[in-house]
């Protein structure tokens, strides 16, 4: 997994000026060109597997908001400041460490 370090620039953040890894992805695959991948040379129309990435996705990943900071409650407004969503995989995890992620190399880019 290929990181680059970001450093704070928001000095009301505690953290600011301080360096933290974050994850450079090389590539991004949108939802029907992944449908279209699997459903190539296979017996699985693509109604089934559409259904199928669905109901997976309600198992086996969360959707998490990425906003702005405010001073106050009542500053928030959300189509100002709701800048996305990510969604995040959720492997199984019996120990605190999902045996998923024990196997990824961390290597810094250049």
């Amino acid at each position: 997994m290929k990181y680059q370090l970001k450093k704070e620039t928001k000095p009301m953040l505690s953290t600011f000026g301080k360096y933290k890894a974050v994850t450079r992805h090389q590539q991004t695959v949108e939802t029907e060109q992944l449908i279209e991948e699997v459903c190539a040379n296979e017996p699985y129309s693509k109604g089934t597997v559409e259904a199928v990435a669905w109901k997976l996705a309600k198992v086996l990943m969360k959707l998490e908001i990425e906003s702005d900071k405010v001073d106050a409650p009542e500053d928030f407004k959300p189509s100002k400041h709701i800048k996305g969503v990510r969604l995040h995989f959720l492997p199984e995890s019996a120990k605190g460490s999902p045996e998923l992620y024990k196997k990824i190399k961390f290597e810094k880019e250049v």
